[in-house]
């Protein structure tokens, strides 16, 4: 994210910088080691701080500028070693996940979007952690480049937005095509680790059809003034219906139970 200013500030309360005129930067690595937190986060900030050191460097494009990102919350850094982003979450990660939701304000968005954003990335660091325990399901670079197709298809349709529009508003907030692989390549991780994990063991009765053609099928079908199929014909349907119904439910329960023993510190409220 960037402003026009032409000289840097430090926030040392919210965890966040400017970078503009390549003034020196007060002891930002002196300040996290005040902190005291587990050796984990601090690899973390650490870590942080040198991705982002090269803002420091002015150059004609950064000149009259202001790049600006914060550290937002952290996701079992003091008790996952070596899980690198996958257990940080910065201002940014807050932003490209608003960017890739269709008809989403970009313009200043508000502490409720910034929150509602923050739950979701926790969410996925978490399941992101749990699906990297399982090597064997990494996604191959051509699966990769089919689910950001697809992807970049939906959104446009969704958003009646057009190829060249999408791309801006990418760019408005940083998000790169690496960058976008990425993202891309660690949802194809949760969604095969939730499939290996539930889907293949999730098993629907006879009962259970039965029971949710009487109940449900024929009278929403009734109610709406449609033809009612036979039992042998909606079985497949409702099989269906029942079997994603059934992974939702066991994948937030299973979920509720990762975050209830998770370990998320938040840096700075947004």
């Amino acid at each position: 994210m960037q402003k026009a200013e032409g000289k840097r500030q430090k926030t040392e309360k919210s965890g966040q910088w400017a970078v503009g005129s390549g003034q020196k930067e007060p002891c930002s690595v002196q300040m996290i080691l005040r902190l005291r937190l587990p050796s984990a986060v601090c690899r973390l900030l650490l870590l942080f701080l040198l991705l982002t050191a090269h803002c420091s460097l002015p150059t004609s494009s950064v000149l009259a500028q202001e790049v600006v990102d914060k550290m937002v919350a952290t996701v079992n850094a003091g008790v996952t070693s070596e899980c690198g982003e996958a257990c940080l979450i910065t201002y940014s990660d807050l932003l490209w996940q608003l960017a890739l939701e269709p008809n989403t304000a970009l313009d200043r968005p508000s502490s409720a979007d910034l929150n509602r954003a923050l739950h979701l990335v926790i969410d996925q660091r978490l399941n992101l952690q749990e699906a990297e325990k399982l090597p064997t399901i990494v996604p191959t670079d051509p699966e990769v480049t089919t689910a950001g197709n697809e992807f970049v298809k939906e959104f446009l349709l969704r958003a009646s937005l057009s190829l060249p529009e999408y791309q801006q508003r990418l760019r408005r907030v940083g998000l790169t095509g690496d960058r976008f692989n990425q993202i891309m390549t660690q949802r194809l991780k949760i969604e095969k680790y939730l499939d290996f994990r539930f889907r293949n063991f999730v098993v629907i009765t006879q009962q259970e059809i039965a029971d949710y053609y009487r109940d449900v099928y024929v009278p929403r079908h009734r109610g709406r003034g449609q033809v009612v199929d036979t039992l042998e014909k909606a079985r497949a349907e409702i099989e269906s219906i029942l079997k994603e119904a059934k992974i939702e439910s066991d994948t937030d329960a299973f979920l509720d139970s990762v975050r209830e023993h998770a370990e998320i510190v938040t840096l700075s409220a947004v």
